[in-house]
Formats: structure tokens, C-alpha cells, sequence
């Protein structure tokens, strides 16, 4: 299904909630539900989501900042993962279980896009019997390393519903998203953070945001 049924959808949910906030608000861009339940739960998701739009909803629901990150092998970024660990297993369109940041012009975090993650059952990434699916069959990606350290082997799944992504809607990297230039700073433990391509983050800001871990790590 091309992309205009997908805003279509949104625009007369969005209508039906006769929200102001939410009419000026950009619907999704899709790369093609198959189906009226995939279009339902982007749907969702997408509604769900729309109080994390201030980063200040995010943290306050259990959402813990991590460093920006960027492929190393220039496909795009991520930005800033915010994982939530409460909601890891989730297959729930309205509980994403990480969301994902970036730096917005006016100094303040945006929203991006929204992530899905389910722990391997097995641990073991030469397995992939327990690979999960959402939004009419879209496979997770994995399984692969955590991202943070104590963060298990896992499946994951991006969906870019606040930011165009040319390369899908559902592909991890997105060209449109990028991390600062800046270096990054050590931890307090005198280690440089790593961001989840394993490569050192770049970036920092004048807002320190606590990780999962305990360490806090500049970010903005």
C-alpha cells in the first residue's frame, strides 16, 4: 500500500481526536502496509507516541538516554536511543520498548522514531527460531549484542514515525538522522562510552542524562 493511505488513516484518527497538537503534526511516512491491521497498529503506535514528543513525557515514564548512534559504515543514524527495560518483550504497538531521539535545531531533543525489543531466548546469536514479527509480519533484526553493558542478546525492530526514513520505514539507520560532531566526553568511570554500532559515540551537550547503568553520560 503506497504511503498516502497511511496518512490518510492517520489524518482521520487524528481528526476523530480533535487535537489541535496532533493536526499539526506530520503524519508517518510508510514504505507499505500490507494490510488494514498493519495500518491499524502504525496507527497505534504512532498515537502512542505522541505524548514522547517532550522529552521530559519520555523520561518520565522510565526512558533512559543513551549516547547517539551513528553506522559506522555511513548508512545513517539512530540517535539518541532511549530504552525503557520494563517494556523489553513487548509486542504491544503501544508500548515500544525504546524510542529514539535527535538533536532539533531550537536545542531541544526530537522525537524520531519508535523501537521494539525482544530478548533471544537462547542467548545464543547463531539461533533464530524465537525471531519475532510486528506490523503485519516485519520481522525483528537479530539477534545481536546489547547495546549497553548488561543489555542481553536481542531482537529489535525500528519504525521511523516521526521522521522520514528514505531508506524504509522500517530500516535501523536513517540517513536523515544525524549524531553531533563534537567528541564525546569519558564517563565518570574514565571510559569513553560506546554507542550501539560498538564504535566510539560523538556528541555532547550541556544536559546530563543518566544511563541505565548508573554512569551518566553527556547528552543533550
Amino acid at each position: 500500500m503506497p504511503q498516502r493511505p497511511l496518512r490518510t488513516a492517520i489524518t482521520l484518527v487524528t481528526a476523530a481526536a480533535a487535537s489541535l497538537a496532533l493536526s499539526a503534526v506530520p503524519a508517518p511516512a510508510s514504505d507499505g502496509p500490507a494490510d488494514p491491521k498493519e495500518i491499524r497498529d502504525l496507527t497505534t503506535a504512532y498515537m502512542a507516541s505522541v505524548k514522547y514528543l517532550d522529552e521530559k513525557a519520555a523520561l518520565a515514564d522510565g526512558y533512559v538516554p543513551h549516547q547517539c548512534s551513528t553506522d559506522p559504515a555511513g548508512h545513517g543514524s539512530m540517535g539518541y536511543h532511549y530504552f525503557n527495560e520494563s517494556r523489553y518483550g513487548s509486542l504491544d504497538p503501544a508500548k515500544p520498548a525504546a524510542l529514539l531521539f535527535e538533536d532539533g535545531k531550537d536545542g531541544k531533543r526530537k522525537l524520531a522514531g519508535v523501537e521494539w525489543i525482544v530478548l533471544d531466548s537462547d542467548q545464543n546469536m547463531k539461533t533464530t527460531k524465537d525471531r519475532p514479527s510486528m506490523f503485519g509480519g516485519q520481522k525483528f533484526e537479530g539477534p545481536m549484542p546489547g547495546h549497553y553493558p548488561g543489555m542481553p542478546i536481542h531482537y529489535d525492530l525500528h519504525v521511523w514515525l516521526w521522521k522520514h526514513n528514505p531508506s524504509g520505514l522500517f530500516n535501523r539507520w536513517n540517513p536523515r538522522v544525524k549524531c553531533p560532531a563534537a567528541p564525546a566526553r569519558p564517563s565518570s568511570s574514565g571510559k569513553t562510552p560506546s554507542n550501539s554500532s560498538g564504535k566510539t559515540p560523538s556528541g555532547s551537550s550541556g544536559t546530563t542524562h543518566p544511563s541505565s547503568s548508573g554512569t551518566a553520560h553527556s547528552a543533550h
